[in-house]
């Protein structure tokens, strides 16, 4: 292909080399693959540069084995200073029961220490975190969250969905020139896994103030297609703020809500209880009365909106709430549910009728599927994870990673999608296999069809006339596990290369 000026003029077989300028840059892949440029419809790039620079507990098989990490970090830091960290997940742990403050306090002591649970969804607090959120047994849930307490009542140290607020409201104020590093850090990142554009999603107006100036200053080296953390508490400010003006690299016309919470801490929002723990129905963590107004406010003021929703009556309230908006405001307004996790059967079709958009998550799926069945049970686990009963019904489907909450790298995404298979090709022909998508479903889900839901066609195809976003993979894309080995050689934004591996470096 021709690229120029950041478009692809020409698309074609070896002629083409003859129809280029004389001064052309001629960049010789030698056989390797390339697509559209990977899109991450759903993600957390700032979170990710977050958790760059927070302690990692990912993957740690106790709660023991995960606080001695901890310890051992905090002996880095000045004493007294809050240490955070990310990534801790009881459900890989014998009994997988939540954890507790005195297993942290032993390895801390008298330091405020939070860490995020894997999905983001439950915070795990030393004593003194707790202390200074003045959190005692004598603390009200607040609504849409959980203090998780001990048979006394004390707290244990776990807090869920909304009330983690009560203890991250503690933690003193980030300044700019960090987002800055961190924003740029999680770009270099990105874009080394082949990312070209991310949807980023729920970030406050301090840090798209950074995004801005990165892009307006030609340093955001990918595009960051933004949704503005949506408050709920005063939505009618949204009637009147309009969404911004775009920048090329830079834009945030949506607002994102929370419906529900999460499966793996049960706070996602069940119909009927959860099979594993009968007396829980799972979190609001917006009320639908009060998600149904926000979403008609954001509506009426001309905001795309998306609404975190997995469980099946969180779904089904940001359904009805769409309902309500379309039916007070015609026309076309890109509602998207994010994770459309858990859906019954009946929803399916509302999901047409309102017009939603199912943005999903392939490697959730693959992450889950130890537990997941555990959960909700083998009727609803019918209806979960399911993408290929989205296509089916021609809804309006893009992928993303939600990272850093799995791994970034949409290739991971593409073999959860083609395989429903973890890393060691487990379980044999994949779990639920039904809902396996083709190879090129699943790229078109990472590329076109995620270009499509920003309202943007000018992306996400290989064409004369469209923009020479593009990655290059050092190897050939098969359905099967060679996906998770194969490497990415470059990453173009607008014709220009943001990252390059091996040769293409040099």
């Amino acid at each position: 292909m021709i690229v120029s000026g950041g478009t692809i003029a020409v698309v074609g077989g070896d002629e083409v080399a003859a129809q280029a300028r004389s001064d052309a840059k001629i960049v010789d892949l030698r056989g390797k693959s390339v697509t559209p440029g990977l899109i991450d419809a759903h993600c957390h790039l700032y979170g990710l540069g977050v958790d760059l620079e927070s302690v990692s507990v990912r993957g740690l098989a106790t709660e023991q084995a995960t606080a001695k990490v901890v310890g051992a970090a905090a002996t880095t830091l000045p004493p007294g200073e809050w240490l955070l960290g990310r990534g801790w997940d009881q459900n890989k742990w014998p009994g997988q029961a939540f954890p507790t403050s005195a297993t942290l306090d032993q390895v801390v002591g008298d330091r405020p220490v939070v860490l995020r649970r894997i999905d983001g969804h439950a915070i795990w607090a030393s004593s003194k975190a707790m202390a200074l959120a003045g959190i005692t047994a004598g603390t009200a849930d607040p609504p849409g969250g959980k203090i998780v307490r001990a048979a006394s009542g004390t707290p244990t140290g776990v807090l869920i969905d909304n009330a983690t607020e009560l203890v991250e409201s503690k933690i003193p104020p980030t300044t700019a020139d960090a987002r800055e590093r961190r924003i740029l850090a999680a770009a270099a990142k990105a874009t080394a896994t082949g990312i070209t554009a991310v949807h980023e999603m729920g970030i406050d107006d301090a840090t798209a103030d950074v995004y801005k100036r990165l892009a307006t200053g030609g340093k955001l080296p990918l595009r960051v297609y933004a949704f503005l953390a949506g408050d709920t508490a005063h939505p009618e400010a949204l009637r009147t703020r309009a969404p911004a003006p775009a920048t090329r690299r830079f834009v945030m016309r949506g607002v994102k809500f929370f419906a529900d919470g999460a499966l793996g801490s049960r706070g996602a929002r069940l119909a009927r209880p959860y099979d594993d723990d009968p007396n829980n129905l799972g979190l609001w963590v917006t009320e639908p009365a009060v998600l149904a107004a926000a979403v008609e406010a954001a509506v009426d003021g001309g905001w795309e909106v998306a609404v975190h929703a997995i469980g099946d009556a969180g779904v089904g309230s940001v359904l009805d709430a769409f309902a309500a908006a379309e039916a007070k405001h015609p026309g076309t307004h890109r509602l998207r549910v994010e994770h459309t996790q858990v859906i019954a059967a009946a929803d399916v079709e509302r999901m047409v009728a309102t017009h939603a958009i199912a943005s999903m998550q392939p490697t959730h799926a693959t992450s889950d599927m130890p537990w997941a069945e555990a959960r909700i049970g083998k009727d609803r686990i019918a209806g979960a994870y399911a993408w290929r009963t989205m296509l089916d019904h021609h809804i309006p489907l893009a992928f993303g990673s939600d990272f850093p909450v799995e791994d970034v790298g949409p290739l991971l995404g593409i073999y959860a999608a083609v395989t429903r298979q973890d890393a060691a090709g487990n379980p044999p022909g994949g779990w639920y296999p039904a809902q396996r998508m083709t190879l090129e479903e699943a790229i078109a889900a990472f590329t076109r069809d995620a270009a499509r839901i920003e309202g943007d066609d000018t992306r996400g195809v290989i064409a004369a006339g469209k923009v020479a976003d593009l990655t290059v993979y050092d190897g050939t894309l098969a359905p099967d596990r060679t996906l998770l080995s194969l490497a990415i050689a470059m990453t173009i934004v607008d014709g220009a290369v943001v990252y390059a591996s091996g040769e293409h470096a040099r």
